[in-house]
């Protein structure tokens, strides 16, 4: 928001509108006062960058026609009322019209202020909700599924601007939780093949049996239990896309025949011996380096050759932290609509943690730390579910070192001495600050 949240007092008796300016000026809150409903209707409107307190009579229109009024242009506008001491009555009335709460006359100036600094706080955390909602309704194309300003992203975005309307497979390597079968959907929402069908399929996640004839089909009687003809997932996708997470865990015999589909575009259901063709986009996804597995025997080299026409390398988030806090702020949004709860401050000791943490879950981790904060539960990165205690340099510095030891440890596969060096660092320097933090290497 611009402009800073201000109080807009209507009251016509000149002495009570005086007391309640310079009560709230005392306080430190910006007060514009006016003596009618009508000249106090006329500077509000939708997102009003603050909150009302009126008289409940007034000359001409009364407080309740500025409760109304006011919930007609924003329902989310905290109005108070101020009553006199023999109209309760019409103050329950008011609140009901939908009114934020009432003080009734006589009234201290400390009361007042609680009341209206309450009536504040909710306001602008209505007003930043509209504002987050409004940026995230601006956000177009790429910039509203892969968020992020920093030049990975922006890499990212251009290359897959660059990639998507090409019929080339491609191979997305990222660790986990970085977002790949996000970027699978980006290749296929902005390609020609957006109007068929975008098919996932987790190679990890079903035995070996069964993965061959999710993938190719099967005919009635192929094997015991099918009872009837099935298209597979190849087939499915025939015009769009298929996309294979965890393609390391594929079973070798699998493959093979992955291979062959690259290679002929044909398919052969099990039980069949009739070759269909498919036109199908393969995007596949692994978190492992998969020339390092084909070396070690562990994966199919010409498959690997096959997929790697085109490779997108996603960037763990220890490795774009400028991106957090535009993320964070997504994934609270997100939330906050999700579980229907109001979205919390974040305090600049939360964001030091999550600047400083490592990241191992990336943007995944990062969205199940903005629910628990919506949720206000106790979370790894964070700590306790309420406010933070204020972090000293020291334990700022020991939380940046610990990420970027890491980091690096995961970049060298664990190996000391190459982490060592990456970092200039003598190795039993090293070596004690790995044990200092708790964290995994092994010698060269």
């Amino acid at each position: 928001m611009t402009a800073p949240l201000h109080v807009l007092v209507i009251e016509d008796d000149p002495n009570v509108r005086l007391g309640c300016e310079q009560a709230l000026q005392l306080a430190g809150i910006a007060v514009d006062a006016v003596g009618s409903a009508e000249a106090g209707l006329a500077k509000l409107g939708a997102g009003f960058p603050g909150i009302v307190v009126t008289d409940m009579r007034l000359p001409g229109a009364d407080g309740l026609a500025v409760v109304r009024r006011a919930r007609e242009l924003d329902p989310d506008l905290p109005v108070i009322m101020i009553t006199g001491h023999g109209d309760v009555t019409l103050a329950v009335e008011a609140m009901r019209s939908g009114a934020y709460d009432f003080i009734q006359k006589p009234f201290a100036p400390d009361l007042l202020v609680e009341v209206v600094r309450r009536a504040l706080d909710k306001r602008a955390l209505a007003l930043e909700v509209v504002e987050l909602r409004r940026r995230l309704e601006q956000r177009d194309g790429l910039d509203a599924a892969l968020i992020g300003r920093s030049p990975q992203m922006e890499r990212l975005r251009r290359l897959i601007l660059d990639v998507a309307g090409q019929t080339v497979d491609v191979l997305i390597h990222g660790e986990t939780g970085t977002g790949k079968e996000l970027v699978a959907r980006c290749l296929h929402d902005r390609g020609p093949r957006r109007k068929a069908n975008f098919v996932a399929l987790n190679c990890g996640g079903l035995p070996d049996n069964l993965l061959d004839s999710e993938l190719f089909g099967h005919e009635a009687g192929a094997f015991t239990g099918a009872q009837k003809r099935r298209v597979g997932k190849i087939e499915h996708a025939s015009g769009g896309t298929l996309f294979l997470d965890e393609l390391e865990s594929m079973p070798m015999a699998v493959q093979i025949k992955l291979l062959r589909v690259l290679q002929e575009r044909v398919i052969e259901r099990l039980g069949s011996n009739q070759l269909l063709p498919v036109d199908t986009r393969v995007v596949a996804a692994t978190k492992d380096d998969l020339l390092e597995l084909a070396n070690q025997g562990k994966f199919r080299a010409d498959l690997y050759y096959r997929l790697n026409v085109v490779t997108i390398e996603l960037p763990p988030l220890r490795e774009r932290r400028e991106d957090i806090p535009l993320l964070l702020e997504h994934f609270l949004l997100q939330a906050a609509q999700r579980f229907e709860r109001p979205l919390p401050a974040v305090s600049p000791e939360h964001m030091s943690r999550l600047m400083a943490h490592g990241w191992p879950g990336n943007v995944r981790e990062l969205r199940n730390v903005a629910d628990c904060l919506v949720l206000g539960v106790a979370n790894a990165v964070l700590g306790t579910a309420g406010s933070v205690a204020t972090l000293s340099l020291a334990e700022q510095v020991e939380h940046f070192e610990r990420s970027l030891i890491d980091a690096e440890l995961r970049r060298q596969a664990g190996n000391l001495s190459r982490a060592a060096e990456a970092l200039h660092v003598a190795k039993t320097t090293l070596h004690d600050k790995i044990r200092k933090y708790g964290l995994g290497a092994r010698d060269a």
